[in-house]
Parts: C-alpha cells; structure tokens; sequence
C-alpha cells in the first residue's frame, strides 16, 4: 500500500479525503477503495456481487460446473429438459462480477444424469461423467477439449456397462489421472471407484475397485494435494445412511483404499467436499437428516490411508438442500452454496473459515431471492470468484448463473475509516491510513487492530493490518507500522 497515494483523488493532500459512496456507509465503519474511485463498506463486500445471467432459457436440471485453468473459463454441464434430456455443456466468461457464455454444446444425445465434471490440467481437457440414459444407463465419460467460448467433444467411453448411479469424478495432480466413483448396480450397488487416463480426446479406463462393500449413494471426491490423496464421501446405506469417507491412493491405473470412517451417525444427504489447500483439510458439507436436516459441515484430516475428523458446525439452521462447496484460494475461505428450506428455498452461501479441525462460518448471503434448486458451483482462480450454476425455479426453471465475491477478497482495498455516514453516490470524508480515525468505538488503548473479512475492527490477526488505538475510540491508522 505505499502507492496509496496514487490511487487518491487529485488533489488530496491531508489525511482526511473526500469521496463518493457506492452504497450506503455508517459512521465509523471500515472502507474499501473501489476501481472506479469510489469507497465502499468493507463489509458490504461479503455478499454475491453480480447479477443473475441465464445461461439456458429453458428448464434443465442435474448441473455441475468446472474451472479450466488452461482456458480461464467456467464449464457448466447439465441435463437440458427443454431438449430431450440431453446432456449439454456451456462455456462461460467470467470478468468483474459478471459473466458472458458461449454457445451450448450438445454431449450425449439421450437422457443424461448424475452428472460429474473435472479438469486434467495434465492434458488440458475437460472430462464429463455421467448415468447414459440413452444407452441403458450404463456409466460414461466423454472428453472436451475448450477453444474459446466453444468446447467440441471426442467420442463417448463407457466405464461401466450397467446401470451406474451417483456419478462423481475429480482430478488426482499426482498421478495425472481421472479417478470416477459411482453406486455399481452390478455389483450388489456397492461403492465403485475406477482410474481413468485422457489421451488426445479420449479416455481408457483401468479395472473397477471396490471401496465399500454395501449400497453407497451420494458420493463426492476431491484431491487432498498435502497428501496425495483423493478422499471419497458418500452415504452408506448398508450402515443406517451413515455420512462415510474413505481415502485413496492411486497408482497407474489402479486404487487402493484405507478404512472407512463415519464423520456423521445419522441419516446423509446432499453431501459435497473440498480440500482446503491453505489449512491441508478436507471440509464435507451435508444436510444432517438425524438433526432436522440441519446444513451441517465437518472438517477431516488425511494421514496416512486414514482420515480423522473434528466437531460438526451447523452452517444453516433449518434444512439445506442441494450444497455445493468450494475453496476460495484467493480469500482463503469455504464458500457452501445451497437451497435455504428456511426461507422459501433461496439460494444462499456460507462462507466458511477453516481453523484447526473445526470450521466457523459468516452470516448467510442469498444470491437469489427465489427458489434455487441443483446449485453447482466452482472457483475461477483467474478472477478469484466464486461461480454458481442452479435451476432459476423463480424464473421457469431456467439455468442460471451468478458471480459471488469474498469479503476477504476485497478488504486487501482498505483504505481507511469513515468520519461520518456518507449516503450512497453522496460524498463524504474518510481518514486515509496514515491519520487518526476518532470516532471508532470499543478499542482497546495500544492494542494493534487488523480489518476483519465483514469489515469489523478487531485485535485477530488478519491479512489487513489497521493501526494501533490510541484511546476506546481513536486509532492511529499508520500503515507503514
């Protein structure tokens, strides 16, 4: 921030400056300097940032959603009911807080579910999973290749010739492979996991590898990078619909596993997973049937071929629906996107802070105050934002999108405390760091504050240093302390 001068307006030269609002701001609140001149509430940052763009004008369902980190662009896969189930891919733009899409690209001509997609970034291709309805519902996967906002397609393999249900699939950046798991019904509807490897656009798959001998739905996987692990959550049905993980550990084209471990005693829904990669954890997010269908998260640590897991934490109070979590590697944060069944199924995020074995979580946001179902989301490290994809119910069904931001990924703008409530697009002063703010309240005298990620003053340590106080309601905002 020693540039800070540069990004004043002309002719500031004392430590109290005048600028415009964007957006309302109370006095004595911390302010963030925006792009186009103008301060905001550091806090008002917590909160989806863009607005609502269809990407399909019909009603679809079954969405999953990538990053291609080769293109920068979002892939949204989806069943698009409006054409005959077919399984459909789009490609999306992601610049500021909003989001341009290309043409919709057709996969599978047939009814296509449970559908799963992942990047090998060792190849650069995209790779969809999915339940091929128009061919006996066997298990499938197809390789795409993105050039632009358009994506084309190789031919479809096959990677388990019966009846494949709850398709999940992931990256493993050790291996360089495509590992897929899926409910067998050939085989007694166990818990399946097998190894694929992308060549050109195409996919081989290696044998089937059971890792659990009982009915497993609901399943998602994600690549723990500290250990070189993928870890494996689903619901076990042949114990209670137990929440269960189990870790794996790829080699060639085969998997092996560990044991597996309950991370919750009751009834499991909804469940997604991601890792971590500042804390090196694994957080699974679910709907908890054994305590009112609560929106419930946990957080596990791999060692080993083994996973351990800390205290449950509620992320919302009353049913959660269809949640998907991702980590926000910009902000360091999880962000849990679901349906809230307590207030008329809106579609809301939980932004989440992972610290130890245990996960605590901002209030909730709604990115669309209507019934929001099949919510998929991703994170764009280009752009450091959080993509959602859900069915728009509000909107006849329509496929949606919205950008969400992080606090955190914006309170790096602090540029100082408000003197007194601005109205918003009015101007008011604010006390640039390097002055003295006096009409913050609550400080404690020679303690160093930091900005928290909802804007608020306090003495945790954060990547934002504010100043030291000088009095209950005074502090020296020098930032080259």
């Amino acid at each position: 921030m020693s540039n800070l001068t540069d990004l004043l307006p002309a002719g500031a030269g004392g430590k109290q400056v005048s600028f415009v609002a964007s957006g309302t701001i109370g006095n004595g609140v911390t302010v963030a300097l925006k792009a186009d001149g103008t301060v905001t509430a550091v806090a008002s940052v917590s909160q989806a940032t863009g607005s609502p763009v269809v990407f399909e004008a019909a009603s679809i369902d079954n969405i999953a959603t990538s990053f291609d980190s080769s293109s920068n662009k979002v892939i949204v896969v989806y069943r698009d009911v409006g054409n005959s189930n077919y399984g459909t891919a789009i490609i999306g733009t992601v610049s500021g807080t909003s989001i341009s899409f290309g043409s919709a690209v057709v996969f599978n001509s047939g009814a296509t579910n449970d559908n799963s997609v992942t990047f090998d970034s060792s190849n650069n291709k995209i790779v969809i999973a999915y339940r091929n309805g128009g061919n006996a519902n066997y298990g499938t996967a197809i390789v795409g290749t993105v050039s632009g906002t358009s994506i084309s397609f190789g031919s479809e393999s096959v990677f388990n010739a019966v009846y494949s249900a709850h398709v999940a699939a992931t990256f493993d950046f050790n291996s360089n492979k495509v590992v897929i798991v899926y409910q067998d019904s050939g085989n007694s509807d166990y818990g399946t996991a097998v190894v694929g490897t992308v060549s050109g656009t195409s996919i081989s798959f290696g044998s089937e590898f059971v890792f659990k001998s009982s009915n497993s739905k609901e399943m998602t996987i994600v690549f723990d990078s500290n250990s070189n692990k993928i870890v494996i959550s689903f619901k076990d049905d042949g114990n209670s619909s137990y929440g269960t993980s189990v870790v794996g550990t790829v080699s060639g084209n085969t998997i092996s596993f560990g044991s597996a471990v309950i991370f919750n005693s009751g009834a499991t829904n909804d469940i997604s997973s991601a890792f971590d990669s500042s804390e090196n954890k694994i957080v699974v997010a679910y709907q908890n049937g054994s305590n009112a269908n609560k929106g419930t998260a946990i957080v596990g640590t791999v060692s080993g071929t083994s996973i351990s897991f800390g205290t449950a934490v509620i992320f919302a109070a009353i049913r959660a629906d269809d949640t998907s979590v991702v980590f926000d590697s910009n902000a360091n944060k999880i962000v849990i996107a679901y349906q809230d069944g307590g207030n008329s199924k809106y579609g809301t995020v939980a932004v989440g802070t992972v610290s130890g074995t245990s996960v605590s979580f901002e209030s909730p946001v709604v990115f669309e105050a209507a019934e929001s179902a099949f919510i998929a989301s991703t994170f764009d490290s280009t752009s450091n934002k959080v993509f959602i994809a859900y069915r728009d119910v509000g909107n006849s069904n329509y496929g949606t999108s919205i950008v969400f931001q992080n606090a955190s990924a914006n309170n790096t703008s602090f540029i100082g405390i408000s003197d007194a409530a601005i109205s918003d697009t009015a101007s008011g002063s604010v006390t640039i760091k390097g002055g003295i703010s006096t009409n913050v309240t609550g400080l404690t005298a020679n303690s160093t504050y930091y900005v928290q990620t909802d804007g608020s003053l306090s003495t945790t340590a954060s990547d934002v240093l504010a100043g030291k106080a000088l009095s209950s309601t005074s502090i020296n905002l020098d930032y080259t302390t």
